[in-house]
């Protein structure tokens, strides 16, 4: 009766009466299912993928190039105080005419002859026709390289900017006219130097005319287009003509390319290895974790490494400008009509982004291909892969990279040495380095690698890429 009653309270209070187990009581006896570790650091990682790796005995690549004549093609750098801009004078070391000068006094002098000259969107800076009498460096700015065609069009030769230059041959011509025009794109500062003051300094620097000298004889060696020892040859004779004799010359100084490294200490307690293995392996998880991590940065490396990476290793030949700004299909058309056999497009996803808005404003739908499980875009059949290491600066621009892989079409290739002792992946080791007094486990975790360009034109790259509008 009593319980009846107690019953009955119950219910006339409101509460709810329990009539079985409740399910968080019921949780203490059951197991759950888990996940495994899960990171937000892993991506597709397609370049580790589409590079072909090359086994690297001894932990060095010696890449043997034909003996090149054309050096100090680079581009210069520049400082400032305010709004005045002054060249470095051992940068000029970069200008053809004075690859390997080192007389910093000359230089200085030189570097001080410059004048600065401002040009707005529009400007011409030189004139096809008129006399070429003066060097010019771009500070800042783009400029478009424009020639004058068979039937009065203007055809754009190529695109310069931070850095370049042009008209280097004018110092050392007797008389010539400009056979193009410079048309300023952006807001431009450019330093000139003329003619006549590079003259006056020549008259006083016997070492300046020493170098002058020595680049005139190398630039009456017999070479090809690219720069290259020629091979002598003969060709369409129908008589008995005596044969050219030729041989094939090497660069005496090859660059060779040491694998680099990416290490970690993989730490962890007895007691978690000991007893808390199920589901989960502690030690295997804590080490796919860490490999992850390792093969992250092994890409961040390939592109950005200012030794080996590609972003600093793509000649200065094979990099190009966007016409607009935002990435269009020309300029994905100029980056494959430049080299052979190109195997895939590597860029920003927002660089992928900002050029498939290109395209929907010109009516253009790429096609898609099914790569490892992945609709990838294409442009020209060469697929465009993301990858999120290539940077993009504060001004929002990036860049897009095309290459050609491969030692066989002489292309861009990973470098690597399996074999290694404790190998747990290829060129990568795990390695048992004991318990310390404190029941720490430590594993020494390793990765080895780097890449190579084996001929200039197997790596170009589109810079400055607007990917913010």
């Amino acid at each position: 009766m009593t319980d009846f009653i107690e019953s009955n309270l119950n219910v006339e209070s409101g509460q709810p009466q329990q009539l079985s187990l409740s399910k968080d009581a019921a949780r203490n006896l059951s197991t759950t299912t888990k996940s495994a570790p899960q990171t937000q650091e892993i991506t597709s990682r397609w370049l580790l993928k589409m590079l072909p790796w090359v086994q690297t005995k001894g932990g060095t690549y010696r890449l043997n190039r034909r003996l090149t004549y054309t050096v100090g093609d680079g581009r210069l750098s520049f400082s400032n105080t305010g709004a005045e801009v002054q060249v470095i004078p051992q940068e000029l070391g970069e200008l053809p005419l004075l690859r390997g000068f080192d007389d910093t006094e000359v230089l200085r002098a030189l570097a001080s002859r410059f004048v600065q000259q401002e040009f707005a969107p529009g400007d011409i800076i030189v004139q096809s026709g008129q006399p070429a009498n003066q060097l010019f460096l771009i500070a800042h700015g783009k400029v478009n390289k424009i020639a004058i065609g068979k039937y009065d069009e203007q055809p754009l030769l190529d695109m310069l900017a931070d850095g370049d230059y042009f008209g280097d041959r004018v110092l050392v011509e007797s008389e010539s006219n400009w056979k193009f025009t410079v048309q300023a794109v952006t807001r431009c500062t450019v330093l000139a130097l003329p003619q006549q003051a590079f003259r006056e300094l020549l008259n006083q620097s016997q070492a300046l005319q020493a170098q002058l000298e020595q680049f005139r004889i190398r630039a009456e060696l017999p070479q090809n287009k690219y720069g290259e020892a020629a091979i002598a040859l003969s060709t369409s004779h129908s008589t008995e003509t005596t044969l050219p004799g030729t041989f094939v010359d090497y660069e005496l100084s090859p660059r060779e390319y040491q694998l680099s490294i990416a290490q970690t200490m993989l730490r962890v307690n007895t007691r978690v290895a000991d007893l808390y293995n199920q589901p989960y392996n502690q030690t295997e998880e804590q080490l796919r974790l860490t490999i992850e991590a390792l093969r992250e940065r092994q890409e961040y490396e390939l592109i950005n490494n200012r030794e080996f990476g590609l972003l600093h290793n793509a000649d200065l030949k094979q990099r190009i400008y966007t016409r607009s700004g935002p990435p269009n299909p020309d300029d994905l058309d100029e980056l494959v009509t430049r080299r052979r056999k190109s195997r895939f497009f590597l860029a920003h996803p927002r660089t992928i982004a900002a050029f498939g808005r290109q395209c929907n404003r010109q009516g253009i739908y790429p096609d898609t291909i099914d790569m490892d499980g992945s609709k990838i875009i294409t442009w020209r059949n060469v697929p465009i892969l993301p990858c999120n290491k290539i940077p993009i600066t504060k001004n929002q621009t990036s860049s897009i990279l095309i290459l050609r892989t491969g030692e066989k079409d002489q292309g861009v290739i990973g470098l690597h040495q399996t074999g290694i002792p404790d190998e747990y992946q290829p060129s990568l080791s795990v390695r048992f380095m004991g318990i310390n007094e404190k029941a720490i486990i430590s594993y020494l975790v390793t990765a080895y690698y780097s890449a190579t360009v084996l001929v200039p034109d197997a790596l170009g790259i589109l810079e400055d890429v607007e990917i913010g509008r």
